[in-house]
């Protein structure tokens, strides 16, 4: 009869290959998950969307584009009980839009008040969500 020690010496003797592999991975996910590092590149992929949208909405410096206030005029509406209803003050909301999708990632990336920036843009996603059923 083989005995237990005898049994578990043969299963790891079958798996150490796997073993092996697997503590190699950690190791090297260790290696370049530093947080810092981490932290960096979720900060720059929760920036980037909100970037390119803002950017589009501008001609110049303090200058909205047609299409922006067009969008908050004509098209955008809040989806709310009771029907779909038009933005209060739209080239406001739209100017607002614009100046939030700037500045929000421009402080997420570079680490100033990216809690007040991780708010905003959630809030901003929020909006998002009830302007588009």
């Amino acid at each position: 009869m083989i005995s237990t020690t005898t049994r578990q010496t043969s299963i790891k003797g079958r798996f150490q290959p796997i073993v092996t592999l697997v503590e190699m991975a950690q190791r090297l996910v260790r290696a370049f998950a530093q947080p810092n590092v981490v932290q960096a590149v979720v900060r720059l992929a929760l920036a980037v969307p909100f970037w390119k949208s803002g950017i589009l909405k501008w001609d110049g410096f303090l200058q909205l584009n047609d299409t922006a206030i067009t969008l908050f005029t004509d098209e955008f509406m809040l989806h709310l009980p009771g029907g779909p209803y038009a933005y209060p003050a739209p080239v406001t909301m739209a100017f607002l839009s614009g100046a939030a999708e700037i500045t929000f990632p421009i402080l997420l990336v570079l680490g100033f008040a990216t809690r007040f920036a991780a708010t905003g843009l959630l809030f901003m996603t929020l909006i998002v969500e009830l302007t588009v059923p």
